[in-house]
Order: C-alpha cells, then sequence, then structure tokens
C-alpha cells in the first residue's frame, strides 16, 4: 500500500440551500487503502463520497483524486469518473436492458470498446461476482443480492482504480447481504482502493485499515479498526458505537 493519497478531501464544504451537509471534511486515501466510514442517518457520508465523482458539487475546499482536482472542468469530471467506480445502495440498474447491455453499456459507450470485447469483459466481472449464467435475465428477474452482485460487476467493468461503495447492503434481506459482502472482501483482498459508507462492522472489522466516524457533517474521528473498536478517542464516537453496533 503506497503512502501517497489518490483521493484527497481538504477542508470540504457542501450546502443544500441553508443546511450546512458538510463541514471542514479532510480525508486522505493511499492507493491500496480500505477506508469504512460510518455515522449516525444524516451525517453526511453519503453526500461525502458521491462528492468524490461529482454526483454532488462541493461549495468550498479541494477534492483530488489521483492528482486531478476536482472543478467546473468537465474534462476533469469525465477524467475521474472513469476511474472511479461507484455501487449505489438502490443498485441503479436499467430494468429494460439485460444484465449483459448493463455491463456493457458504458465500456460501449464511454471508452468505445468494440461490442464483442466488451461483452467478454462484462462475462469475466460477472464470473468474478458468481452471476454468469445471469447474463441474459433482466434486473427484475434477480434477488436483491444478484443485483448488487450485478452493479458491483458494472462498476468494475470500466476497470477502475477506485471503488466507492454508498451502503450497498442496506436496502438487502439479511440473507442476501453476504453474498454480496463476500464479493466485496475478495475485492479488498486484490488490492482494490475501496471508500464503503457502511454500518456492517464485521465487515468492517474484516477489510478496513481506516474507520472514520462522521456526525452533523463532520470527521469527528479517524482511526485504525483496532483503536476504533476498543479505544476510541471522541466521546461522540462511544455513544455511537453503544447506541449501534453495541458491545
Amino acid at each position: 500500500m503506497s503512502d501517497s493519497p489518490v483521493v484527497e478531501l481538504i477542508d470540504v464544504q457542501k450546502w443544500y440551500g441553508a443546511f450546512h451537509v458538510l463541514k471542514d471534511v479532510s480525508l486522505s486515501v493511499a492507493k491500496g487503502e480500505k477506508v469504512v466510514v460510518c455515522g449516525p442517518s444524516g451525517s453526511g457520508k453519503s453526500t461525502m463520497i458521491r462528492c468524490i465523482n461529482r454526483l454532488e458539487e462541493h461549495q468550498g475546499g479541494r477534492i483530488v483524486v489521483n492528482g486531478v482536482e476536482l472543478a467546473d472542468d468537465l474534462k476533469a469530471i469525465e477524467l475521474i469518473r472513469r476511474d472511479v467506480g461507484m455501487v449505489f445502495q438502490s443498485f441503479n440498474l436499467f430494468p429494460h436492458l439485460t444484465v449483459l447491455e448493463n455491463l456493457t453499456l458504458a465500456p460501449l459507450w464511454v471508452k468505445r470498446v468494440p461490442k464483442r470485447e466488451a461483452e467478454a469483459i462484462a462475462m469475466q466481472y460477472l464470473e468474478r461476482v458468481r452471476i454468469p449464467e445471469q447474463a441474459h435475465k433482466y434486473p427484475g428477474q434477480l434477488s436483491g443480492g444478484q443485483q448488487q452482485r450485478v452493479a458491483i460487476a458494472r462498476a468494475l467493468c470500466l476497470k477502475p482504480s477506485i471503488m466507492l461503495f454508498d451502503e450497498p447492503t442496506s436496502a438487502l434481506d439479511p440473507e442476501m447481504v453476504k453474498e454480496v459482502l463476500d464479493v466485496m472482501i475478495e475485492l479488498a483482498g486484490e488490492g482494490m482502493t475501496m471508500i464503503c459508507v457502511t454500518h456492517e462492522m464485521g465487515f468492517a472489522r474484516a477489510v478496513a485499515d481506516k474507520m472514520v466516524f462522521m456526525a452533523e457533517g463532520r470527521v469527528v474521528e479517524v482511526a485504525t479498526p483496532a483503536q476504533f473498536f476498543t479505544n476510541p478517542k471522541s466521546e461522540r464516537t462511544r455513544q455511537f458505537q453503544g447506541q449501534i453496533i453495541g458491545h
């Protein structure tokens, strides 16, 4: 794992109208690092990672991804989006396209990959998430866990160097959570740089290099998992652990 940051947020500010949702948020992520972001609802976790690939626009501070500063420059935004995959809470698959068509859409249109090559890449990633047999089905024919694995495969088809996960298991039935987390644990083991917003603390203990706790739009604590789970510095972190994680 390299020490030079591939993602850097410096004093990032974000408002929704009068609501100050991100307040002086700073975070540094090294190549190959697995960062788990947690915190109560409404703390700005999802907004923060959506700012990293400009799904949300920040109004103050700086965001730099792989040496490219995220500004109003459309070319910079396109460069960053090509290199940053994102998996959402609600899958965001196109219901009228087959699984294979969902996976080949971005390579065909964004990277201009020939169709046969795009399909071969798509099948490779469906194998990776262990559902190649679902290639010609529509999303509505799949379980929630299978749809989320398709969403992960789709993000991987652009061969990103960084993956963002926004509460990827929170819309799933409990028995489907493990199949998605297993895929994410495999990705982590292969050295993928990951920033994951989640309440799955078992996953965090298994893969995180760094824990980030957010509350009320601020980064309250950044710690190793060992320190976060056994000896957090902040009273607010301890309170969260008592209420949400339990001991």
